[in-house]
């Protein structure tokens, strides 16, 4: 569905996605309100409009307009500042556009949820966006007089989100016993039990993570018993920004409050301190600017048509791939470019077991109780016969503590040569010569995870059983991703509950894009670009590395 900003010349409203972050969230001990979901939802559920200058205002206790008197910022725009029209002590801010929903929608239009101001208060309204031809205001009203308030420039004053007009009225509200609904009934009770255990452990054995202090049922959208209720439970929104190619000489708006210029990137202000040497500041300025280079690229590069999206293509020639995607460094999935390989329809964990048999393989095993398994390989080579790791992986629970990954690779080229048998050859994309030909295969129960990181080559990740989640970010994103150790970012799971968003900040404003790959798809995965991996089902993946253009990047990688 499209929301469009339409505007008139000289209009350069200032807009972005909603960011979770909240300075009296970040200030709570062990930034706790984070763990809220309902407070982290409600935050990112639209799009803040910032002012364009700051200003300070104060209203006298009378009822005229002239009871409340504005006084812009020196270098503010007086036709961009807010005004005083209704009386009442209320300010007004125009909104620079007119905003078009589809039919039937309209727009919510208030505050910036759980950012609060002391002695005024945002008010609400609705505007059947899908008709009105006209302009409409966001309004303040001071909740006591003599009072000075300050709104800084680039801060919020207003919040949109779309509502479906009828929608409120198809609901019959209607109160009931909780015993009308036996299942809910039950759960809840089980929840109130286990709660009270919950908080009677932590009485008696105060736990040392923060993490551990707190029940995660809600979080994570499942009942105590750990059963998912809904299929689309949701731990954070990523809403995307306006697109500004129609409008190129809109201002885009900085994606934090930065306090600084709309034209400017937060990482080129870089804080420096003076007892740091001439050095250690040439090199943060650097790094600055090329986090600057890279994020202003991005947005540049999501201007082109399909620039937001990861596009689903089949029947791709070899020449499109390399001028559309390949060089780019764009990703895209392939359908249709394993059909007919009999691996799709044959590679149950029973016809592997029988394939495979006794012949021993290399896993990653005990993943779970190391949160560096990623980064630590080495420490979790395990052997074990093929059909006993079949049985291990499919005869519990779904998880993450046994797995073939492409670092087994080297170690079960011979055994699990078989597999190829069962395969096709992506001749269009792929050479028959060099490193893993036949692709590197990941096999595993559902719950498998890899962590957050880049690659430092071109890979393809092939899809032959099974589902996997996959979150893609840009390489650009690279410096708000806090990418500390190798290809490896300090945040191993973007979907965590108990991600410490004081500590990494600008995670709130990544662009991320979420696709489920299904089985007989291809990602092509670009160069730096960074991803996680969630199977969602019993899996078997190939990855391929073997194109037939340039791909010798990790070669070049500055390792120390």
């Amino acid at each position: 569905m499209d929301l469009t900003a339409y505007l008139h010349p000289g209009w350069a409203p200032l807009i972005r996605p909603a960011p979770v972050s909240r300075d009296w969230m970040d200030a709570a001990p062990e930034s706790f309100a984070y763990r809220c979901l309902p407070l982290n939802i409600a935050n990112t559920h639209g799009w803040e409009l910032l002012t364009p200058c700051g200003f300070s205002a104060e209203w006298d206790g009378r009822a005229e307009p002239s009871a409340v008197t504005i006084r812009p910022d020196a270098d503010a725009e007086p036709h961009r500042a807010p005004v005083s029209l209704f009386g009442q002590g209320i300010i007004t801010f125009h909104v620079e556009a007119i905003l078009r929903t589809p039919p039937g929608w309209n727009i919510w239009i208030g505050g910036s949820p759980n950012r609060a101001k002391d002695a005024i208060a945002p008010l609400t309204g609705i505007v059947e966006t899908d008709w009105s031809p006209f302009t409409f205001t966001m309004n303040w009203r001071f909740t006591r007089a003599a009072t000075a308030v300050r709104f800084e420039a680039l801060e919020p004053f207003g919040f949109i989100f779309p509502v479906q007009r009828a929608a409120l009225e198809e609901f019959t509200p209607a109160f009931a016993p909780l015993d009308a609904d036996p299942a809910t009934a039950e759960r809840f009770q089980a929840w109130s039990e286990a709660r009270d255990t919950f908080h009677a452990d932590i009485r008696a054995h105060p736990p040392q993570a923060p993490a551990d202090r707190w029940q995660k049922h809600y979080y994570r959208g499942v009942d105590v018993a750990g059963n998912a209720l809904v299929a689309d439970h949701r731990t954070k929104l990523r809403l995307r920004p306006f697109d500004r190619a129609a409008a190129p000489q809109v201002p885009v708006a900085p994606p934090e409050d930065t306090g600084i210029e709309a034209s400017a990137s937060p990482a080129v202000l870089s804080p420096v301190y003076p007892s740091q040497s001439q050095e250690i500041t040439a090199l943060k300025h650097r790094l600055a600017k090329r986090e600057w280079l890279l994020e202003s690229l991005e947005r540049q590069r999501s201007l082109a048509p399909g620039g937001t999206v990861i596009e689903r293509r089949a029947g791709m020639g070899t020449q499109e791939f390399l001028e559309q995607y390949y060089a780019p460094a764009r990703p895209v999935i392939l359908g249709g470019e394993m059909d007919g390989w009999p691996a799709l329809a044959r590679w149950t964990p029973d016809y592997l077991r029988t394939l495979i048999g006794s012949t021993l393989v290399e896993y990653q095993g005990g993943r779970t109780a190391n949160a560096r398994f990623e980064r630590e390989k080495d420490k979790h080579r395990r052997l074990a016969p093929f059909d006993a790791f079949i049985d291990l992986i499919t005869g519990g629970e779904a998880g993450n503590d046994a797995y073939i990954t492409a670092y087994n690779s080297a170690r079960n080229k011979d055994a699990l040569e078989p597999l190829t048998r069962d395969m096709g050859f992506l001749d269009k994309f792929l050479t028959r010569i060099g490193h893993a030909p036949g692709g590197m295969p990941w096999i595993g129960p559902a719950g498998t995870v890899t962590s957050l990181h880049h690659d430092l080559t071109n890979n393809f990740i092939a899809q032959l059983v099974g589902r996997k989640q996959v979150t893609v970010l840009p390489a650009a994103e690279v410096g708000r991703l806090y990418n500390h150790d190798h290809v490896f970012s300090e945040i191993t799971d973007l979907d965590a509950p108990d991600i410490d968003m004081a500590r990494y900040p600008r995670l709130t404003d990544t662009t991320a894009y979420e696709v489920v790959l299904e089985p007989g798809e291809i990602l092509f995965m670009p160069l730096g670009w960074w991803h996680q991996v969630k199977a969602l089902d019993f899996s078997v993946t190939m990855t391929f590395t073997n194109f037939i253009w340039l791909n010798d990047s990790s070669a070049l990688y500055p390792h120390g």
